[in-house]
């Protein structure tokens, strides 16, 4: 277990409000355009990948191999900006931290069963008890995040 991949993901976390934010404010400044928005940010973050991929070199090799692959691996852009896409949508009418915190919700439950049926090629992770725990109060977390303001005006009367 190596502390700096901990961080490392911590910071993508990071990464990701600020990313939304940005796109957010971006869509704003451009009429509203959440499509536009999505497609920009796509855009850039794809050339930036692909200077990446050429300075690190063997990309050829890996683009040949692609269509090889299962079609099921081929979705991931796909998914990715259909998300970066509602993320723009949906941040300035529900607020980020509901956003997200639906989004890390969302992206917990799904990794439980990604680990522990194996699902995709993953390595198996059997899911335990405490992390079936640490769920359910992650969950009650969100849900306090959620509601909060209806829960603060109900025990307050």
């Amino acid at each position: 277990m190596n502390p700096l991949y901990y961080l490392m993901a911590f910071i993508a976390g990071l990464g990701i409000t600020l990313q939304t934010t940005l796109n957010g404010q971006l869509a704003k400044g451009i009429g509203g355009d959440s499509v536009a928005a999505a497609l920009f940010s796509f855009t850039a973050g794809a050339m930036c990948l692909g200077i990446y991929s050429v300075v690190r070199g063997g990309l050829a090799a890996s683009l040949i191999a692609i269509p090889a692959q299962p079609w099921w691996s081929l979705m991931g852009g796909i998914l990715g900006s259909c998300a970066l896409l509602s993320y723009v949508v949906l941040a300035p009418r529900i607020g980020l931290s509901a956003l997200l915190g639906l989004a890390i919700a969302g992206q917990i439950i799904s990794s439980l069963l990604i680990d522990h049926f194996g699902l995709m090629g993953a390595t198996e992770r059997p899911v335990s008890m405490i992390k079936l725990a640490g769920t359910l109060l992650m969950l009650l977390g969100l849900a306090v995040t959620l509601f909060s303001d209806k829960l603060s005006g109900y025990f307050s009367s």
